[in-house]
């Protein structure tokens, strides 16, 4: 009872002088108010806060162009009978991770077939094959420039995508960081002064409170961005998948 009492006397601010009122307790007020080590936090925090939103801009428009170019360039593809007529249209559809694909398939193709005919090791053509017509060599040559396009893809579409993983480990701990500190001082100066009220008190806590709220705003958007941007790498990654088997099938079927 007597350590409650003492408590109590102690929050009604019994012994102890009046906060300056001029002092505010807005977050402007107390990031001011704070020392060069939370500032320091503070500043480190908003970087790690402006890079994740411009990596955030930058990959919904880049994304936002993938998908349309590869709509349309599945439209050229399906109604194209020649690989050739696709070729001509991948220079416009540059951000297209299909195009990529069908690149490396197209150029693994050509250089197979170059010079290359449906005839015996005699010389002679084998029946029932149209003198001259070129032949796939290795199916499984085209498969695996398909596998090391699609990766190039995936990397291409990842890249800086991992920044907003970093910031939303990192920044929740470098502001706990600015939190301790601001404590330690808070509690330093507390000691200095020898007030223990609330009034005294609270003003300390929360200016080392401001980085710790500092390090979630950057952090939250962050992880939910991170996991946006990682479903869209899959459906990609999906669609080049689907992508690579039909091509593969319609060279097993015109040149084998």
């Amino acid at each position: 009872m007597r350590a409650l009492g003492t408590f109590v006397l102690a929050a009604t601010g019994q012994g102890a002088s009046p906060p300056d009122p001029a002092l505010g307790t807005d977050i402007i007020s107390l990031v001011t108010r704070s020392g060069p080590v939370a500032r320091f936090v503070l500043v480190v925090l908003l970087l790690f806060s402006v890079l994740s939103w411009a990596i955030v801009f930058v990959k919904y428009l880049e994304y936002g162009r993938a998908r349309r170019q590869s709509r349309s360039f599945r439209e050229v593809f399906g109604r194209s009978s020649k690989f050739s007529e696709v070729q001509a249209v991948c220079r416009t559809l540059t951000q297209s991770p299909l195009v990529g694909l069908f690149q490396a398939g197209y150029a693994e193709l050509n250089a197979q077939m170059r010079g290359s005919t449906a005839q015996t090791p005699g010389g002679e053509s084998r029946p029932g094959t149209p003198a001259g017509r070129p032949m796939l060599k290795s199916l499984e040559a085209v498969d695996r420039s398909l596998l090391r396009a699609a990766a190039g893809e995936v990397n291409r579409l990842e890249k800086r995508v991992g920044f907003l993983a970093t910031t939303a480990a990192i920044t929740p701990f470098i502001g706990l960081f600015g939190t301790v500190w601001g404590i330690m001082t808070a509690f330093q100066a507390i000691g200095a002064t020898g007030a223990s009220n609330l009034a005294v008190v609270a003003p300390g806590i929360a200016e080392a409170l401001v980085a710790t709220a500092a390090g979630l705003f950057a952090a939250i958007p962050a992880v939910y961005f991170y996991n946006h941007f990682t479903h869209e790498v899959k459906l990609f990654a999906s669609e080049m998948d689907d992508f690579s088997l039909e091509f593969l099938n319609i060279c097993e079927r015109n040149f084998t």
